[in-house]
């Protein structure tokens, strides 16, 4: 008996068409057209495996892994995004105060940094990790079922689904995770921008110098006694 794949899109939610009031403040929309794209090919890919009755490929094209590979890219373009704008944002904020390159280029997020970024935009998918390994579970069981476990095929349509879904509320703690980096890198940010340049080089040089221009006046207007070799050369 071929396997029927169920269809993933209505399960996929917001991850296929997004509901919110307000745009991330970066963009993410390609990355989630991309991730929810890449889920409908496997559908696509494992029906017309089933088509041809080919199972292991049926169950290949939606396993574990084709889907876990799908959500890490995802995560991993977001990140790179998420940093690429902070980095950006700390450039700006340094040059609209005039700060020294090399000063704000030390305040630029380091390779734990991003790291960490990545690791928090993960932690969302939690749920979904735990749905694929259900699905691989069940794939293991309907890979060798019978015409006539129908049971244990519908466990397996079901645990599709339940991927997908899943895969929405990853996705969904993702774009609150992004958000959330904004916030928590804000301080950071706001320092640069409110960061302005010592005085004390300014004082260092000018006040030496003036003294010594009042102490010229005083010497020519005469209420100071000139020191022998400035006489000398005033012709005193």
């Amino acid at each position: 008996m071929p396997l029927r794949v169920p269809e993933l899109a209505p399960s996929l939610g917001r991850v296929l068409v997004p509901r919110r009031l307000v745009d991330p403040w970066v963009p993410l929309d390609d990355i989630r057209e991309e991730l929810a794209t890449r889920v409908i090919e496997l559908g696509g890919e494992a029906r017309a495996a089933a088509v041809r009755e080919e199972r292991e490929r049926v169950l290949e094209a939606v396993s574990r892994r084709a889907w876990l590979g799908a959500w890490e890219r995802a995560v991993r373009r977001a990140a790179e995004r998420v940093a690429r704008a902070l980095d950006g944002e700390i450039e700006r904020a340094g040059q609209q105060v005039r700060m020294a390159r090399r000063r704000w280029r030390r305040r630029l997020l380091s390779g734990p940094e991003k790291r960490a970024i990545a690791a928090r935009l993960a932690t969302g998918g939690e749920p979904f990790v735990a749905a694929l390994d259900v699905l691989e579970q069940t794939a293991a069981r309907a890979r060798e079922a019978s015409v006539l476990d129908k049971e244990v095929h519908a466990e397996w349509q079901e645990a599709l689904r339940t991927a997908a879904r899943r895969l929405e509320v990853a996705w969904l703690a993702l774009e609150a995770v992004v958000a959330d980096e904004r916030r928590r890198w804000a301080p950071e940010i706001d320092a640069v921008a409110a960061w302005r340049p010592s005085l004390w080089p300014l004082f260092a040089a000018w006040v030496p110098l003036t003294l010594l221009l009042v102490w010229l006046g005083l010497v020519l207007g005469g209420y100071l006694a000139a020191p022998a070799w400035l006489a000398r050369r005033l012709g005193f």
